[in-house]
């Protein structure tokens, strides 16, 4: 049988997802591979994989998009893990430099600026100067307090909308079977009921509470709720780009 392929986030907040992949039955079934965010939405977009853990933002340029799992990358407030960093208070912001990893978390940021902080801000990538700048993932670890202002976007989402964020889910670009699906979701399941095992492996970050991380300040459940925060998500980047 042909194994599904599979991109997944390498980073620390998809470990325990990994963790059930390698160690439930469905690994037999699966060519999985690790990438960053914008890797894994190039991957699926372009077809070379079938299912990938990817920023929803890109939702809608996925051909025949479908979500398959129960399961997802999502915060129901502070994060801990997706910043705007700064040098001025936020109100005070000109430029922004955006993060060449996730595409979701740049429009986030776009979003929050424009309707959250009513601020105009022009954009920039590279190593050019700017007021401030977006940055996720593990390389956020213990960075906080290292900057004059650090704004978490899932706290800014869940103050603007009050709903919670959903960040990253698992999305087919074709249709897969009903059968796969029960062992996926079971597969991710084993992985969440053993993030303490997860976190015992991972290495200590300074200044940083990967228990707290993954247990409390993630929310991997797909719920209703976050539905409709991607459905709110997405329209408010269409608003944007009608804007420009």
């Amino acid at each position: 049988m042909e194994k599904i392929r599979i991109s997944a986030v390498s980073y620390t907040n998809t470990k325990p997802f990994i963790y059930g992949l390698e160690h439930a039955s469905v690994k037999e079934s699966i060519d999985l591979s690790l990438d960053i965010p914008a890797d894994c939405a190039a991957k699926l977009i372009e077809g070379q994989v079938d299912v990938g853990l990817v920023p929803v933002a890109v939702f809608p340029l996925v051909p025949n998009a479908n979500i398959i799992a129960d399961y997802c990358i999502g915060s129901d407030g502070a994060v801990n893990s997706v910043f705007i960093f700064s040098q001025v208070p936020v109100h005070q912001i000109r430029t922004l430099r955006l993060d060449s990893h996730s595409r979701t978390s740049n429009q986030l940021a776009r979003v929050l600026l424009k309707f959250h902080w009513k601020q105009e801000v022009s954009l920039v990538s590279g190593d050019v100067a700017a007021d401030a700048f977006v940055l996720i993932g593990d390389r956020t670890f213990g960075q906080k307090d290292k900057h004059s202002f650090a704004y978490d976007l899932g706290e800014a989402w869940k103050t603007h909308t009050g709903l919670p964020f959903l960040y990253a889910a698992w999305i087919a670009n074709r249709e897969i079977s009903n059968e796969f699906k029960m062992q996926f979701n079971e597969a991710l399941r084993y992985g969440l009921d053993h993030r303490k095992e997860v976190i015992q492996a991972l290495p200590d970050f300074p200044e940083f509470n990967k228990e707290d991380y993954l247990m409390n300040k993630l929310d991997f459940s797909l719920t209703p709720e976050k539905r409709r925060a991607m459905d709110l998500f997405l329209a408010y980047i269409k608003e944007l780009e009608n804007t420009q």
